[in-house]
């Protein structure tokens, strides 16, 4: 009961004490002389008073120090929480996230002195919190920030047109049709709706601290579309995969299957791990248009995408051995061919799912952290492009049909040309053939005959 009480107070007491304390930090902390940190659009306020809030209940819940040597209390200092401290000790906290000019990967640091008093800075003999580094490289990092936001508007640009070649290929060339085709075509259309939305998250989103601020219920909903179409993605992938297998090894090569499992895989399974997070993001983690990453709710996404690639891995394995093995027996030319698609879904899978594995191991160097983002960045947001250059433009049967579709365009240009050409020789005899003069003669004859008029002959009338 007690506790309850101290907490309803504490609650009413906060929006009252929040603006004095995150005043007065402004005068305590150093922050390389740079105003730009400031509350901006009240969304930092709520963090901070959020903040505030859970480090007093800690303050208070945590149990008594036991130790009968002076020590450092346990304090809010206006931005962050900071538990008893012994003497001598330099206790060190990444940087808050809430400004924008703020780098959570650099760290804070607060000094207990040997007296058992927190350090205070010298020009204002006020206790003071070291946040000089969360704005130190800030200027080269939003460099970097802005490189990476124009690389993946790129790379999501480029998979846009890639898609729509590839797309424009398989439906126009009819010889192409087959279901191997049609998972492909669904695949990319994947990618493509992927692709544009979040360009559409990057441009009107990510990059519009208002908008963010605002928190409309639009923006959420274009977050559950890019989880949604990432997971379609690998879906989809793993639909590949699951044909590759059932035509190989479970129906021996033969040609049909019914597809309308695959759509119900492809399109409509990734509904399901959406929604949950959606709830779920809700209920436990409602942060502004759920665009922050520090959740582990977004594992609900992850995990599933991480067992189809798992999944598709298998599958893929299995279909290689056996192949390898009729090869070895048979040496006939469809195992070749099947190995030859295999081959191409094989190689995309690790390309397509790295990512998942390099996230735990981000590195903490300057140098190899911004590595790391790069190769991140092309890894995830090149994708579409990756997909359609292997599964349309090295593909074989799209070379040949395309290298058929040219020599007979050349052939019917030569044939125009050809045409023209005769065309044009022909008017020119005519018109040599008009333009000679006419003989009259006076005796009225030719050769000894008299001149009537005759029939033309054949060739004449030709020329004429």
């Amino acid at each position: 009961m007690g506790r309850s009480w101290i907490s309803c107070l504490l609650l009413a007491l906060l929006s009252a004490e929040v603006s004095t304390s995150s005043q007065s930090n402004y005068v305590t902390t150093e922050h390389s002389g740079d105003a730009s940190v400031e509350l901006h659009l009240g969304m930092s306020q709520q963090q901070i008073m959020s903040a505030q809030f859970e480090c007093y209940l800690k303050i208070l819940g945590d149990p008594p120090y036991q130790e009968e040597e002076p020590y450092c209390q346990r304090t809010w200092d206006g931005w962050l929480c900071w538990e008893d401290t012994l003497p001598g000790t330099v206790v060190t906290k990444f940087c808050p996230e809430y400004f924008q000019d703020f780098d959570p990967s650099e760290k804070v640091t607060k000094v207990c002195e040997k007296n058992g008093k927190w350090f205070q800075h010298p020009d204002s003999n006020r206790t003071w919190t070291n946040y000089t580094l969360c704005t130190k490289n800030i200027k080269e990092k939003l460099k970097t920030a802005y490189i990476l936001y124009y690389l993946a508007i790129s790379g999501h640009g480029l998979s846009i047109v890639s898609l729509l070649i590839s797309l424009g290929i398989f439906s126009y060339f009819k010889s192409l049709s087959c279901q191997r085709i049609t998972l492909h075509k669904n695949l990319f259309l994947s990618f493509l709706l992927n692709s544009i939305v979040t360009i559409i998250w990057f441009s009107a989103v990510a990059n519009n601290q208002m908008l963010v601020a605002r928190n409309p219920i639009g923006c959420k909903v274009l977050q559950f579309l890019c989880l949604y179409l990432m997971g379609s993605n690998y879906f989809w992938m793993l639909c590949e995969g699951i044909y590759l297998h059932t035509l190989i090894i479970v129906a021996v090569f033969v040609e049909e299957q019914q597809l309308s499992w695959y759509y119900i895989l492809g399109w409509g399974f990734p509904v399901i791990p959406g929604i949950i997070h959606a709830v779920a993001r809700f209920v436990f983690y409602n942060d502004n248009c759920w665009i922050s990453a520090a959740t582990h709710l977004l594992y609900i996404i992850h995990g599933p995408i991480c067992a189809a690639l798992l999944v598709n891995l298998f599958f893929l394995l299995n279909i290689v051995r056996v192949l390898i093995t009729k090869l070895k027996v048979t040496h006939k030319a469809e195992s070749s061919t099947y190995m030859k698609a295999v081959r191409a879904t094989l190689i995309l899978i690790p390309l397509l799912g790295i990512q998942f594995v390099l996230v735990p191991w981000k590195p903490m160097g300057h140098v190899a952290a911004e590595v790391y983002e790069y190769a991140m960045h092309i890894l995830m947001h090149y994708q579409g492009l990756l997909v359609a250059t292997i599964f349309c433009f090295f593909n074989g049967e799209v070379q040949a049909v395309l290298k058929r579709q040219w020599r007979r365009y050349r052939v019917q240009c030569g044939n125009q040309v050809v045409s023209s050409e005769t065309s044009h020789s022909n008017n020119h005899t005519t018109s040599s053939e008009l333009s000679r003069p006419t003989h009259h003669y006076t005796n009225g004859s030719t050769n000894g005959k008299s001149e009537k008029h005759q029939p033309l002959k054949p060739e004449e009338t030709r020329i004429l």
